[in-house]
């Protein structure tokens, strides 16, 4: 996606007319509202913002003008790989598919950036989620902030 000169991405609209995704090239107020509250305040996760933001493509789930979901999508340490991280949807807006959706737009973003697979470091109470959205986990389980994680990872 090629940013404005805001450094925003251009608009993919969502089957819904409602529901729209808006990439961004720097790390929007958008999503730091969204993962503070969701990771910080609810999870008492500490360490949620680090340099990779810099790098990476945030992608923001609109509900009308409400930002509802968000995740950042960077390049991984391998060629054609692409790392999701930082998925979260707000409180008000779970249970209705939304990440999956905004999942398959970073997955759809990371293929037109040349991508061949994508992984991502995932909560093991989230695993079932990304199992049903064709991720597999691999490696064993680790704990980010004393939380347990896996590695998972799917083919595009």
């Amino acid at each position: 996606m090629g940013a404005d000169e805001k450094g925003r991405q251009p608009e993919v609209a969502t089957a819904a007319t409602r529901l729209h995704i808006k990439g961004f090239d720097a790390l929007p107020e958008e999503a730091v509202a969204i993962r503070t509250a969701v990771f910080m305040s609810e999870q008492g996760f500490v360490d949620e913002f680090d340099d990779t933001d810099d790098r990476a493509c945030h992608l923001v789930l609109f509900d009308g003008e409400q930002p509802v979901a968000t995740l950042r999508l960077f390049a991984g340490e391998t060629p054609g790989e692409w790392v999701v991280g930082r998925l979260a949807v707000a409180r008000s807006h779970r249970g209705l598919g939304l990440g999956a959706l905004t999942l398959r737009e970073a997955e759809a973003e990371a293929a037109r950036r040349g991508g061949g697979h994508v992984i991502l470091h995932a909560q093991v109470r989230s695993k079932g989620f990304y199992e049903r959205c064709g991720y597999e986990a691999y490696g064993e389980v680790d704990l980010d902030e004393g939380c347990p994680h896996t590695w998972m990872r799917k083919e595009l």
